[in-house]
């Protein structure tokens, strides 16, 4: 495999952090840290330049704060300047290096893929009968705070060369425990953690229908026996190669039986319904506090299943 070399320029380059800049603060031009920023943006790009040419850029202190939807969970947050534009800067550069390792099955923070192209790709698999009637889901315990940085960093060897950027990411995976949920870089970096994975279970586990949506899998098979044998041999790869462990809540079942609940979503072979508790919120939301915004948000998820029963249900209660 040929590794890549000659990028940190490009990274430091003034048109590439005037870029990142524009492109971290859509969206959040009242943000006080944008605002800041605005105020001196020729003298900060200026800076920022001379921290990265001179190796001198430190990711900044984090502050953290806690959200409870959909689960509880830490989430890490860093200043505007100079660290979301640092991120940015690096990802303008690397995502399409990242976006050829991927393999076609991962879903999540990717470009043009998302939780409506996994509902396609899942719904399409499903048209399959016979190859899919079970399913092994699974997801990675802990995975944001159990990345093992050393594997990283040995990863990211494979794919580059250039010895100042591997100085800078280096820097930025050291800067907290396991990858900072929260933090611009740690969703690519987490699909990169796992795409030597995703290609080991599509080439030499040869799995045709492979789904993957950060650490969430779902696998459909014609054969209980072959999920089995499978999930033993997921385990123990994931453990020897990156030092994860799979939750002890997975499942493998029959899909007629059960339906696969991923992504918000319930897949039977015949239908697709959403999820019990976003329906439920959904419903809340009609009744309580209704507004433009919200049931367009909602009406987009209801819109990619099998929906016009509820929709006509909550219409009609909610008049």
């Amino acid at each position: 495999m040929k590794r890549i070399n000659n990028l940190y320029e490009k990274i430091y380059s003034y048109d590439n952090l005037y870029l990142a800049d524009e492109i971290a603060r859509k969206g959040k031009a009242d943000q006080y840290g944008v605002i800041t920023h605005l105020k001196n943006q020729d003298a900060n790009i200026f800076k920022l330049h001379n921290m990265l040419v001179d190796k001198t850029y430190k990711t900044s202190a984090y502050a953290t704060f806690k959200v409870f939807e959909p689960k509880e969970r830490v989430v890490y947050r860093l200043p505007y300047f100079p660290d979301r534009i640092t991120h940015h800067a690096v990802m303008n550069v690397l995502e399409p290096i990242f976006m050829a390792t991927f393999t076609n099955d991962t879903y999540s923070c990717i470009k043009g893929k998302g939780i409506h192209a996994t509902v396609r790709a899942v719904k399409s698999a499903l048209k399959d009968v016979e190859s899919t009637k079970y399913c092994l889901k699974l997801d990675i315990k802990k995975f944001y705070p159990s990345v093992g940085h050393d594997i990283l960093k040995s990863l990211l060897r494979k794919k580059i060369k250039d010895s100042n950027l591997l100085w800078l990411l280096d820097e930025m995976i050291d800067s907290a425990d396991g990858l900072p949920i929260g933090n611009y870089l740690s969703q690519y970096f987490a699909n990169f953690y796992l795409s030597y994975f995703d290609h080991w279970i599509k080439e030499q586990k040869a799995v045709k229908y492979y789904f993957r949506y950060a650490d969430d899998l779902v696998i459909l098979s014609s054969d209980k026996k072959h999920l089995h044998a499978l999930l033993s041999e997921i385990k123990r790869y994931l453990s020897t190669n990156l030092k994860l462990e799979v939750k002890g809540n997975y499942q493998i079942f029959p899909v007629d039986a059960r339906s696969i609940d991923f992504v918000g979503y319930r897949f039977y072979h015949t239908h697709t319904l959403l999820r019990k508790s976003i329906k439920q919120r959904f419903a809340r939301m009609m009744a309580n506090r209704r507004n433009k915004a919200s049931t367009a948000s909602y009406m987009g998820w209801a819109k990619h299943c099998d929906s016009k029963n509820l929709i006509k249900k909550l219409l009609h209660e909610n008049l």
